[in-house]
């Protein structure tokens, strides 16, 4: 497993749209591959996906 099949993991429905559209112009003006920019975009949503169930575990815990 690499990084860019980690960071296209997060890349489900509407995510895989947004990156897709960011893909392409960010891939030409930084000269990265397309794949690349997918990954770093599926990588940011799944370390937002995986920050939200720890604050709401937290909150859940907190509340016991």
């Amino acid at each position: 497993m690499d990084a860019i099949s980690v960071g296209k993991a997060g890349l489900q429905g509407w995510r895989g749209k947004v990156a897709d559209a960011v893909a392409g112009p960010v891939a030409k003006r930084t000269g990265v591959a397309d794949d690349q920019v997918r990954a770093v975009v599926g990588a940011l949503f799944l370390a937002l996906s995986v920050m939200y169930v720890v604050s709401a575990a937290k909150r859940l815990a907190s509340e016991r």
